[in-house]
């Protein structure tokens, strides 16, 4: 069975490429929000989230937050578009499992997936 990925973006061309990235392997889901993302996470099974710090109303940040608070314990890899250290040290301390600082190089993205599902 496919391992799931739920990829979390306000920007629609960034959902679009990250699934042509991704779909040959996994079976990849969107949220276009951090509350869409809290819904999905609440009602469907995901293996691991990618997910934008930058978002309207409610950021990454906050929404890993939330799904501590929940007791989602889904690994994160956080997307970053501003290499702001602040934004990267928080989401560590958090316990992201990793950051990849957009715009990313295709296999830059496949290999730290795979990563953390031990199949790189």
């Amino acid at each position: 069975m496919q391992k799931r990925i739920l990829v979390v973006d306000d920007e629609g061309m960034n959902l679009k490429r990250t699934k042509i990235i991704l779909e040959k392997y996994y079976d990849v889901v969107f949220a276009e929000s951090g509350v869409q993302a809290l819904e999905k996470l609440n009602r469907e099974w995901i293996d691991l989230v990618l997910l934008d710090i930058a978002m309207p109303d409610m950021d990454g940040i906050e929404t890993f937050k939330r799904m501590k608070e929940d007791h989602i314990n889904v690994p994160v890899i956080f997307l970053t578009a501003s290499g702001d250290e602040d934004d990267v040290r928080s989401a560590i301390c958090l316990g992201a499992v990793n950051y990849i600082k957009k715009p990313f190089l295709p296999q830059e993205l496949l290999k730290r997936v795979a990563k953390e599902f031990g199949t790189e």
